[in-house]
């Protein structure tokens, strides 16, 4: 790959952070088997299938230095007589940056005889030349078919003068947690390296985009390892690596490949569109935790909880409702938030999709027409259709202290105070005892109180009458949306003050 990169909003913890240039990925077959003898008879069928990725963009040079020598100075000659032999000053001009062109390395493999290869899409981003070396050193022009930036997969095209040798898919669905896996590619720019190790874990979210199922392997994975392959001991391609977990930039045994089962399918649709195509429900969704299950009456906390509906969307059209908890989607199981995304985006577009829905103690069942995902959709942050509220006929304060919480009816003064817009309507919170359950779970003085226990509040009577009716029905929660400076979520809140 290009370069090693850490992003510090990415972070795993002070010392260690994800390191996108290379991962190991372990997968299995269908039955646990016994350590190979030997990796070498796979290794010398497997090799000629992966390729080095080499890539140049044009950068521009760091200026010079950042300061200047007050007019008079004997250094003053010395400095413009510098310029001037880089390039700068005299005859041009001294702010035009200069370039260079700069090269990085990754891995990838061989698809198809006709010459299709798979790479990371961190390791393409940006070039402005790609070729491949195959595996007898013939080095050939590449041409970007496509990218998709969200799983982290590139898909590139060479025209060879003969047919070239491939890898198949596997199935990394099946792979289990313990099992061999086999990884090769091009660390440090070596060439075609083999490491073996074992997979590690299944399922990781890493922060790193919104469909995040890595396989965790500790085969050994370095930079220049992008992109490659890992294999199961079939010689199936069950995982893209691409990331690794390290306080040093080296392998620790710690490797992340992105799954066969992702991976596979955005290839086919790279290859068809250009692009991906992903399902789109038009919600908006967060964590149900053990509070909001408790407040809404689910027995356990699983599900997606709908926090907004994007209007004319999918969702809205199909009677979803904000405060909703999505259970199951299309037959599956929605075992955390996270989960959902991924199903809706494997789903087929305009396909009629069957959702079991927990709202208002029940369970519900509404069919969806899918819609596709677009690019301008992701960013979107449509909270749903707002209710017309009254505006409290006067300005009032109250302290709710089952919920150490001190709320208010809007009025200027507290608009001023808290820079609200002129049609913000909802009860202010403005203040927080420090020892409540509120604010260890974020609620912070200037966000707005919409509803309580599925009800839109416009005034604190309102606020405290749910709260009064939830004591009453004996419940230790009570849900609300509430607006925050991150947009609305629901809240479980504890209907009893910590103890200081």
């Amino acid at each position: 790959m290009r370069k090693a990169f850490y992003n510090p909003a990415r972070k795993l913890s002070a010392a260690l952070v994800i390191v996108l240039f290379g991962v190991t990925s372990i997968a299995q077959s269908a039955y646990a088997r016994s350590a190979p003898d030997s990796f070498a008879d796979m290794a010398e069928r497997l090799l000629p299938a992966v390729v080095n990725i080499s890539t140049s963009q044009l950068v521009a040079d760091r200026q010079g230095p950042d300061f200047q020598f007050p007019p008079g100075s004997p250094f003053e000659d010395l400095f413009r007589d510098f310029m001037e032999r880089n390039g700068q000053g005299k005859g041009g001009d001294q702010n035009a940056p200069k370039k260079h062109r700069a090269t990085a390395l990754g891995s990838g493999f061989i698809i198809s005889a006709d010459g299709y290869i798979v790479t990371n899409n961190h390791v393409i981003d940006g070039a402005d030349e790609i070729s491949v070396t195959l595996h007898d050193n013939e080095t050939l022009p590449a041409k970007l078919i496509g990218r998709d930036a969200k799983t982290d997969v590139a898909l590139l095209k060479v025209e060879p003068k003969k047919d070239l040798p491939f890898v198949k898919w596997g199935d990394s669905d099946k792979a289990r947690v313990g099992e061999w896996a086999m990884a090769i590619g091009n660390p440090f720019g070596l060439g075609g390296t083999v490491t073996a190790g074992i997979i590690s874990a299944r399922n990781r979210d890493i922060n790193q985009g919104p469909y995040d199922d890595f396989i965790q392997t500790d085969a050994s994975i370095n930079r220049g390892n992008s992109g490659g392959p890992l294999f199961n001991m079939d010689g199936d391609v069950i995982g893209i690596n691409s990331a690794i977990y390290s306080p040093s930039g080296g392998s620790v045994g710690i490797g992340f490949a992105i799954p066969s089962a992702i991976a596979e399918s955005v290839v086919e649709q790279i290859k068809e569109y250009g692009r991906p195509r992903r399902g789109w429900l038009g919600v908006h969704i967060q964590t149900v935790t053990d509070d909001i299950a408790d407040s809404v009456g689910l027995d356990e906390a699983y599900g997606a909880m709908v926090a907004g509906v994007t209007k004319d969307g999918p969702a809205e059209k199909a009677g979803i409702q904000q405060g909703d908890v999505i259970l199951r989607f299309d037959g599956k199981k929605v075992e955390s938030m996270r989960r959902l995304p991924r199903i809706v985006a494997e789903t087929k577009i305009g396909k009629s999709v069957d959702v079991e829905l927990w709202r208002d103690g029940k369970k519900k069942d509404v069919t969806v027409d899918l819609g596709e995902l677009k690019e301008d959709q992701v960013a979107e942050n449509d909270s749903g259709d707002q209710q017309e509220q009254a505006t409290p006929e006067a300005s009032s304060e109250a302290t709710i202290d089952a919920l150490g919480l001190k709320v208010a009816n809007i009025d200027d003064e507290l608009r001023q105070r808290f820079n609200l817009t002129a049609d913000t309507e909802g009860v202010v919170v403005t203040d927080v005892d420090t020892a409540s359950f509120s604010a260890e779970k974020g609620v912070r003085p200037g966000d707005i109180i919409l509803e309580a226990s599925h009800q839109s509040v416009t005034n604190i009577d309102e606020v405290q009458k749910a709260v009064k009716s939830a004591q009453d029905d004996g419940k230790r929660t009570i849900l609300m949306l509430i607006e925050t400076s991150a947009g609305p979520r629901y809240f479980g809140l504890t209907l009893d003050k910590k103890d200081k």
